[in-house]
């Protein structure tokens, strides 16, 4: 068995979950099994797209600042993410 790296807390949407560290915020997202990222001026439900920042399909708010590209964010312990 090698080494690892320790687990981190994470809440999105008010729900606690725990995932790797190292992991992207766009990735805890799913993992805590919310489909959406947030919604269009439509009201179609919108997730991330390209992976890299380009789209901004991904935009959440983290710790309260707004419009943060969960793609490009790694999660830190304590994190409070919200998706709209």
């Amino acid at each position: 068995m090698g080494w690892r790296m320790p687990d981190v807390r994470v809440t999105v949407n008010g729900h606690e979950a725990l995932v790797p560290a190292g992991t992207i915020v766009a990735a805890a997202i799913a993992l805590a099994g919310v489909t959406a990222n947030r919604h269009s001026v439509g009201g179609e439900p919108r997730a991330p797209l390209c992976g890299m920042g380009i789209c901004y399909e991904c935009r959440v708010t983290i710790d309260d600042q707004p419009h943060q590209l969960g793609c490009q964010i790694l999660c830190q312990d304590g994190m409070r993410v919200v998706t709209t």
